[in-house]
């Protein structure tokens, strides 16, 4: 296709999903499902428009998810109101470690006993399936905020964590099958890979985010400077935070998120005898750059403009990347028993990883099996395949891990996108109806006995 014709596409399905984002939220479609479609449709089984081999552009397209993922990540710590030596964060973080852990190991044994794979190829299976995906649970009707829904604020905690934390295991499975250096006893991939990669990727990134967003704060409400430009403010955080992480060998992933949860929790120090700004009155409020450089408000308008530039980026990649992986779909023919191992995961594996996680809490029921079922596979089990591709395995082993991904991230897009819209809200409405008649109780105490 040449230039013209790529823009009149990509610029009438932009237009269209603004037109028809109304009515897809009233159907059972989510706008994921949609572009997997029209990616199979332009991708080589159909008109063959997009060509996306990841055996061929295996660098290229790694950039893209990797991009894709971080932007994500910092939308979503953006998202989470909730500071992370809140208690609220156990539940989300037992999930990203005990469920994840728990879903490597029966993936990996798994892939022996069903599919015939070596150790390492089937750890790193186990792997690169294990995490569950931030750029596709945003589609979840569930807002996440200050004070969250706890399924809510679950499922998005468990999705940001647990790209990161993948990480070591994926470096095992490559070690296991020669790829990557383990160290003797595995020393290196426990203290490097492992121990370090999760606490310097979460220490870089929640001290760089909280220091630029003070130093803005403070530079905008006391000298008037560093003013606009939210959006590069926004973009930088992420580069710094990911490159440096990089750089000292830490988690690039759950450095970008903590910076987004750490900007999010940068507060203004109002000047002394100072009070906010009134209500506006008329319809065009106060001006950007007044509520910018207010002691009382600064802090609030930087991250509401960071957040809504991010948010939009955010849908602009997920675009993007499942149109890929639709398209890519053409480079993954059906294997056998791959139909049951998607079952498996999905409908097996995901519910009893999560029963093993959430032993002791104080989940509900439904709420177990609400968290259970929502184990959503995407860009980031993507990711980790073509970062697995970029290691030159073995033909026989790249064919399975190409075959079983996406066809399990296809199947779950597909899936968990047809049934997001109902099972949540009838989760929804039958947690307020719930909380509704809880209110009189904890309002006017229990009932007196009758006399």
């Amino acid at each position: 296709m040449s230039l013209a014709s790529w823009s009149l596409f990509v610029g009438a399905l932009l237009v269209t999903m603004v037109l028809a984002g109304t009515l897809l939220g009233r159907l059972p479609l989510t706008g994921a499902m949609v572009y997997l479609g029209l990616g199979a449709l332009l991708g080589p089984a159909a008109l063959d428009v997009l060509r996306p081999d990841p055996y061929r552009y295996t660098e290229e397209l790694q950039l893209l998810t990797e991009v894709g993922l971080l932007i994500s990540l910092f939308a979503v710590g953006l998202r989470l109101g909730v500071p992370l030596r809140d208690p609220r964060w156990w539940l989300p973080m037992r999930l990203a470690l005990v469920s994840m852990t728990a879903m490597v190991a029966m993936v990996a044994a798994l892939g022996v006993w069903l599919l015939q794979l070596p150790l390492g190829a089937a750890v790193l299976l186990g792997a690169i399936l294990a995490p569950t995906d931030p750029v596709l649970a945003a589609d979840l009707p569930v807002d996440a905020g200050s004070d969250p829904e706890r399924l809510g604020f679950c499922l998005a905690g468990e999705g940001a964590l647990n790209d990161g934390a993948a990480f070591p295991f994926v470096m095992l499975g490559l070690g296991l099958l020669g790829a990557h250096e383990l160290g003797p006893g595995g020393s290196m991939w426990w203290g490097l890979d492992l121990i370090w990669a999760t606490v310097g990727g979460v220490a870089i990134g929640g001290l760089l985010g909280s220091a630029t967003g003070q130093l803005v704060v403070f530079l905008r409400s006391r000298h008037g400077e560093a003013v606009g430009l939210d959006v590069f403010l926004g973009l930088g955080l992420v580069g710094m935070s990911y490159g440096i992480a990089q750089l000292c060998l830490a988690s690039g992933f759950l450095a970008v998120f903590a910076a987004g949860l750490a900007l999010q929790r940068v507060r203004d120090v109002p000047r002394p005898h100072s009070r906010p700004l009134p209500a506006a009155h008329d319809s065009q409020g106060h001006t950007y750059a007044t509520l910018a450089t207010h002691s009382h408000h600064a802090s609030a308008t930087m991250r509401d403009s960071v957040q809504g530039f991010n948010e939009q980026f955010e849908k602009l990649a997920e675009l993007t990347l499942v149109l890929l992986v639709g398209a890519m779909m053409a480079y993954a023919p059906a294997l056998p028993g791959t139909v049951l191992f998607v079952a498996l995961m999905l409908l097996v594996l995901r519910p009893i990883s999560v029963a093993v996680a959430t032993v002791g809490s104080s989940l509900s029921l439904s709420q177990r099996a609400m968290v259970g079922w929502f184990g959503i596979r995407g860009i980031g089990s993507v990711f980790y395949l073509l970062l697995a591709l970029h290691q030159g395995l073995g033909t026989p082993v790249t064919d399975v891990l190409v075959t079983l991904t996406l066809w399990t991230v296809a199947a779950s897009i597909v899936a968990h996108g047809v049934t997001a819209q109902p099972l949540m809200q009838r989760y929804l409405a039958t947690h307020k109806q719930r909380r509704n008649k809880a209110r009189p109780t904890l309002l006017h105490g229990p009932k007196k006995p009758p006399h």
